[in-house]
């Protein structure tokens, strides 16, 4: 039997230094929620934090450990400007990164735009919690995400020890 969206849980965290103190309106975050959501996936928790290497840390594994979300997306804080600094938080939280996840995202960016090699987001297991790290815009953080759609649910359920074959 193969895993469904709806047996899994998710957060949708943003990380913009201007949208944290209301500056700017999160357009990506809420677009992330209400696609999962219709997918199924139910939507337990969301939030905006600073482009803080402690803040993100502290919210991720928060949300991994006390509030067992079963995925976390993020998108910001992925780029080069001084400010970006979610994959070094990611590096502090996770305990195995998934590397083929962020490299096919940025390999179907690359056919949209050649910046996508500029992108540093990552993609890591903590516990039993997936955690993907998007890019800050609402489009770019949409076609990132469908890159990896079809395969979330299987890839979620493999962590939780479910025994289905990875080669369908």
């Amino acid at each position: 039997m193969s895993a469904k969206p709806e047996q899994f849980t998710c957060a949708v965290l943003t990380m913009s230094d201007k949208g944290a103190c209301g500056q700017r309106e999160d357009l990506s975050g809420p677009m992330l929620q209400k696609l999962l959501g219709s997918l199924g996936y139910r939507v337990v928790v969301s939030g905006i934090v600073a482009d803080v290497v402690e803040e993100i840390r502290s919210t991720l594994c928060n949300w991994a450990d006390h509030k067992q979300v079963d995925l976390i997306v993020t998108t910001g804080g992925t780029g080069l400007s001084p400010s970006d600094v979610t994959p070094e938080a990611m590096r502090e939280v996770i305990d195995r990164e998934v590397p083929g996840m962020a490299e096919a995202m940025r390999a179907a960016s690359l056919q949209k735009t050649s910046r996508a090699v500029l992108s540093r987001g990552l993609a890591g297991i903590r516990g039993k919690c997936l955690i993907i790290n998007l890019p800050g815009s609402e489009r770019a953080a949409r076609e990132n995400i469908e890159v990896l759609l079809d395969v979330l649910p299987h890839a979620l359920d493999k962590m939780k020890g479910g025994t289905d074959d990875c080669g369908g």
